[in-house]
């Protein structure tokens, strides 16, 4: 199109160029038009400002945290989201304790999250501890990542929980008054232990003058055994037959035997109780496996005990946490004396309902532990469903604990949960409204779905991180073809390929096609039933 004149008020002429068409930024309008109703959004790229300092203003600062192992991608900004609570806590300093605290509703992707945190963290030198994977979620990783898998239970494996372990190895080693010191501590751990063990066949805790006599025995057992030897509860009970002076010293028996033998039978009674009962075929030989301190990651697995079975879950977690806080404790002590070096630990505790229900020990010790874990050199994961779990352990004291565990977590995590549990839970961790509705969304199930199709829940791998009173940050977590091969926490729904499972899954095939081929109304269309039909 040429170039034209055109005249104006008071007889001007300027020169105009071509009249250029106009186009809607969304496509023309009416029929036949290209307009869209959705735009695509510009590619996002993630640069340094040494890198994009030429490109602004198309270039904007991004309020995702990007120290610790990547998590997924922010809901609203695309933007890559890093963390994990040892690197948030020992390299950023964002929180002031290596925790955090999962909640959310079944099947939404929890266990999967922190799997990849397990993951990333031993890519680090961080050293992976499930101290009593209850399903198990992660025996798979902990194997792929050259680490060591021990199986507790009937028929499985046991634990002497008279063996020292780690830290008797590591006092030997270091000698001298470090070395006396670390032996106390040693036999203090035993001690508890047992008394653990008492207390959960007793279903109350040990009487003080008991723990005496317990204490006396132990000490009279270790003097006895040689370099090496190995102690077990049988000798325990044999030691408490025999009555040695040291023993009777604290039962105050003034040369009575019926005076010592009222002292110590309920002891005695509870010993038979732990070796005759439930316990005994787990507690009452050698260890199984002992863990190795120099493993990449340890899992302990408990999966093979039944969901009935509270006692022996409960002893199993107890002697569990003892073994593996023992062998981190060791570990220390031989970096504190330069004999071996610096070590991480991150310890994953899903399923936290089950096992605080078990007894009134385990909320103790993991309370002890959230409270003891920056010390400790250890960053810990703790999953659970709601905050009511909580409120349905059997005392108050137990239940002001567990509420105890959010609170002082450095990072809270949320999955799909309802609103009303969304809204006790902002009284603690201080939830605005928009993050209660928008978690509160992710609770939904999936849709029915059409031809078939599956349709995944709307919450699934979305997930919520709130730290102290900052504005919490949405992810999404889109995992690999390994990670799913490691971590299927539906390993029980998926046949097996040739196996039963397959000859089942082809049988109800069958039988789903032939109730197909007749299930036609009179018009010929499919019946309902129909949709069954593999």
């Amino acid at each position: 199109m040429s170039r034209r004149s055109e005249e104006k008020d008071g007889g001007e002429t300027v020169a105009s160029g071509p009249q250029e068409p106009y186009i809607p930024h969304r496509g023309w309008h009416g029929p036949g038009g290209g307009r869209v109703g959705y735009l695509d959004p510009p590619t996002m790229w993630r640069a340094t400002t040494v890198q994009a300092c030429g490109m602004w203003p198309f270039a904007a600062g991004s309020g995702s945290p990007m120290t610790g192992v990547p998590l997924g991608q922010h809901l609203i900004t695309g933007a890559t989201v890093c963390g994990d609570p040892v690197n948030w806590f020992t390299r950023a300093r964002y929180i002031s304790n290596p925790s955090l605290f999962m909640l959310g509703m079944p099947g939404l992707g929890k266990s999967t999250l922190v799997n990849r945190m397990l993951i990333g963290l031993a890519a680090t030198g961080v050293v992976p501890l499930v101290l009593g994977d209850l399903k198990p979620d992660y025996a798979d990783t902990v194997r792929a990542l050259g680490g060591q898998v021990i199986s507790i239970g009937r028929g499985r494996g046991g634990i002497n929980v008279l063996d020292p372990g780690a830290m008797g190895e590591a006092a030997a080693k270091i000698g001298g008054e470090a070395g006396e010191v670390l032996r106390a501590e040693t036999h203090g751990r035993v001690l508890n232990m047992v008394a653990a063990l008492i207390t959960i066949v007793r279903g109350r805790p040990m009487d003080d003058h008991e723990q005496s006599v317990l204490s006396a025995c132990l000490h009279h057992l270790r003097e006895r055994t040689p370099a090496g030897g190995t102690v077990l509860l049988p000798d325990l009970l044999r030691v408490l037959t025999e009555g040695p002076d040291r023993v009777r010293a604290v039962t105050l028996d003034r040369g009575d035997d019926a005076r010592y033998r009222d002292a110590v039978d309920p002891l005695h009674r509870s010993l038979l109780g732990v070796l005759d009962g439930p316990l005994g075929g787990t507690f009452a030989s050698e260890t199984s496996t002992r863990i190795n301190p120099d493993a990449p990651a340890v899992c302990i697995d408990i999966s093979g005990i039944g969901e009935a079975d509270t006692q022996l879950t409960a002893a199993a977690m107890l002697a569990a946490w003892s073994d593996g806080l023992g062998t981190v404790a060791a570990s220390h002590a031989l970096a504190d004396a330069g004999l071996a070096p610096r070590r991480w630990f991150f310890t994953v505790l899903d399923e936290l309902w089950r096992p605080m229900r078990a007894a009134s020990g385990i909320v103790d010790r993991i309370d002890a532990l959230t409270r003891l874990n920056r010390s400790l050199g250890l960053g810990d994961a703790k999953i659970t469903h709601t905050l009511k779990d909580a409120d349905a352990l059997g005392t108050d004291s137990d239940r002001a604990k567990a509420r105890g565990f959010v609170e002082r977590a450095g990072m809270v995590v949320c999955a799909g949960l309802p609103r009303t549990e969304m809204e006790e839970l902002g009284k603690v961790v201080g939830l605005s409204r928009r993050e209660i509705e928008l978690v509160s969304s992710w609770s939904s199930p999936a849709g029915w779905g059409v031809s078939g199709e599956h349709e995944e829940p709307p919450g699934r791998g979305r997930f919520l991180i709130k730290v102290g009173g900052r504005p919490g940050i949405p992810i999404k977590v889109v995992i690999t073809d390994a990670e799913r091969r490691l971590h299927d926490t539906n390993t029980r729904w998926t046949p097996d390929d040739g196996g039963v499972g397959q000859a089942v899954a082809d049988a109800a095939a069958r039988v789903a096609r032939a109730a197909g081929e007749g299930a036609h109304d009179r018009t010929g269309a499919p019946a309902a039933d129909a949709r069954w039909t593999a």
